[in-house]
């Protein structure tokens, strides 16, 4: 059929109708032409939406990256500290080493001084770092460094911790901007400072996705204060060591005995997706959580699995009798036990140090060989009468 023969038809069919019949045929013809000119208007302006939506959504969160960057530090297994010259460096290790010998014994780590002057503090446990560090600070400023004063320090120094743990604790607070926390659950806090998960600090990683969440809950004008403290609190239950559980239960269980607010506690409770997300605020939490925990060079499996080992190697001889503590070095190859004289005699101590050793051979996970050594020490002390 030409175009001739087609508008003769079409005008046939007019003809045919009635002026309202001819008017409706009109207009669905031009409905017909607008739905569809108005469906690939709507999906083009999808398309461009979905577009714009993903861009702003890098941008937000690249955005909320750069406020992640933190200047708070942490060591992992090595300290150290400068010696101002070689008379302190003298007296530090001693006639023979004897007061090194008794600062390593005493505080649990490896002491190492090379010729710069810098004396580094090695061990896994960053307790023991800190004490150590911060013991051998005051036996510098002080003239009287001997076995005997060495001991009392370092003493001195672990009972009082808890000071240490509230400072850091309110060092971590404070770069999150919470100040109003109770002052137990900020010692708590302050233990992220010595606590590693993947090899990723707690401290750095709290600060870090705090910064990150809060960001981009006040971007998209989500509640700020309740995704500042979920980020903040989110793996608290990784420092409660005395109960047994995961640390998402540990954590939210700790958190009601405190009385946090329910809002914060189910960020808590659902930054692994345990459970169900009850509000935007704990997506944000669990968002800023993985940004932070897998970005390149955020974590190092080996590390964990590092302290693990050296750990177990130190339980497995804690668990003897007469042992009063261990410490293990070089990456688990020397454990040194200490015993209760008066349980342990001469006799015993050596088969002691055998079986401790088989029960590592058992066990333990370890590359080339453990020496164990068991040290008993026996003192006498007297006082004179007062004049």
């Amino acid at each position: 059929m030409n175009i001739q023969d087609e508008y003769k038809d079409k005008l046939s069919k007019v003809a045919k109708m009635t002026q309202e019949e001819a008017k409706r045929a009109l207009l669905d013809e031009v409905q017909k032409d607008l739905t569809s000119e108005i469906a690939k208007k709507i999906r083009a302006a999808e398309e461009k939406i979905k577009e714009e939506v993903n861009q702003k959504a890098q941008e937000i969160l690249l955005d909320a990256m750069k406020h992640g960057a933190t200047g708070y530090t942490a060591e992992y297994t090595l300290s150290s500290i400068t010696v101002p010259n070689e008379d302190v460096k003298g007296r530090i290790i001693g006639a023979g080493g004897r007061n090194i010998r008794a600062f390593e014994k005493e505080a649990g780590v490896e002491i190492e001084i090379d010729e710069t002057n810098e004396i580094r503090i090695s061990s896994f446990d960053a307790i023991r770092r800190e004490v150590a560090k911060r013991a051998l600070e005051i036996l510098i400023k002080d003239a009287r460094i001997q076995p005997s004063r060495i001991e009392e320090v370092v003493r001195q120094v672990k009972a009082s911790m808890e000071d240490v743990l509230l400072e850091e604790g309110e060092k971590i607070t404070h770069e999150c901007g919470v100040f109003n926390l109770p002052i137990e659950l900020i010692k708590m806090i302050g233990r992220y400072r010595f606590r590693t998960s993947y090899g990723q600090n707690l401290g750095i990683h709290t600060i870090e996705e705090t910064k990150i969440g809060v960001a981009v809950a006040t971007e998209i004008g989500a509640n700020v204060d309740v995704v500042r403290l979920g980020c903040l609190l989110h793996d608290i239950g990784k420092i409660v060591t005395n109960e047994e559980g995961n640390h998402v239960e540990l954590g939210v269980n700790l958190l009601k005995k405190y009385g946090i607010p329910k809002e914060v506690v189910n960020c808590v409770a659902e930054h692994h997706e345990d459970r169900p997300f009850s509000s935007n605020e704990s997506v944000i939490v669990w968002i800023a959580d993985a940004v932070s925990g897998s970005r390149p060079g955020a974590r190092y499996e080996p590390h964990e699995g590092y302290v693990k080992r050296m750990t177990k190697i130190e339980e497995i001889a804690k668990g003897f009798p007469g042992v009063d503590a261990v410490f293990a070095f070089q990456a688990g190859r020397d454990v040194r036990v200490i015993v209760n004289p008066n349980e342990v005699d001469d006799d015993k101590l050596t088969v002691l140090a055998h079986d401790i050793a088989r029960k590592l051979e058992r066990e333990a996970e370890y590359a080339g060989q453990i020496k164990v050594s068991a040290i008993r020490e026996v003192r006498a002390t007297e006082t004179t009468s007062a004049k």
